[in-house]
């Protein structure tokens, strides 16, 4: 009977030890390499602006469209750039897969009009993806929520709404995660968005499900940068990008 035992035993520890192994658990120690790379973080202004960072591409560096296609009717002053009814898109010359993307905004203190036109803009990952701009202070605009500043515009509302009042600088940091695909042109893996809204976390790994005002899929693996001008006035500094 303890012969009978002792052989359980074993048996046990002999499973035991064989599915630790095919489970190839890590093995938990200090290590030493590589080290991280060192990134020297960008100037912050008196008002809160971030300037690139050493290891980021400056997408306006606050004098032309260098980085930017064709010819743009948007009005450069002091280091800012602002697009006005009829000014048209800002497309990037660059293209990117996955990125973290910074950009500023703010509205005219003084800012009018309904609704949808309180500075409707946006920015368009991959040229498809759309982050709304919207001036949507304390709520008082009425716009459809997932319409709001910080969405993904008609697929998610903003987790929470962090606006500052026009006149005052708002910042977006996002994080994009580009998609991959099926032979047939289907999503293998969605594109995703974390994006922070003046540091508060409003959109949280989520899923796209296509075009925004849409959700058609197009099959693009790497694209450029779109800033919206839909109507209003809105004005940007320190846009830039790190690919990652």
């Amino acid at each position: 009977m303890k012969r009978s035992i002792f052989s359980i035993v074993i048996l046990v520890l002999a499973v035991f030890k064989s599915s630790i192994c095919f489970a190839q658990f890590p093995i938990l120690d200090y290590y030493d390499n590589p080290r991280p790379k060192v990134v020297a973080t960008g100037e912050i202004s008196k008002d809160g602006g971030v300037a690139a960072p050493s290891d980021a591409i400056s997408m306006f560096n606050g004098k032309d469209f260098s980085e930017w296609k064709g010819n743009p009717k948007w009005i450069i002053k002091d280091g800012t750039i602002t697009c006005f009814p009829g000014s048209g898109y800002l497309y990037s010359k660059r293209e990117f897969a996955d990125f973290q993307l910074h950009v500023e905004f703010k509205f005219a203190e003084d800012i009018t009009g309904p609704d949808n036109m309180r500075g409707n803009s946006g920015i368009f990952l991959h040229g498809l993806y759309e982050i709304q701009i919207l001036e949507t202070y304390q709520n008082f605009n009425k716009f459809h929520v997932n319409g709001y500043a910080g969405s993904i515009y008609t697929q998610h509302a903003p987790l929470v709404n962090p606006m500052h009042k026009p006149g005052e600088w708002n910042t977006f940091e996002i994080i994009f995660t580009a998609p991959s695909f099926n032979p047939d042109g289907s999503y293998r893996t969605n594109p995703r968005v974390t994006v922070l809204f003046n540091g508060i976390l409003v959109q949280n790994n989520a899923i796209i499900y296509g075009l925004t005002a849409g959700a058609r899929v197009e099959q693009k693996t790497k694209g450029g940068i779109a800033i919206q001008e839909h109507g209003s006035t809105v004005t940007f500094r320190n846009i830039w990008v790190r690919e990652l």
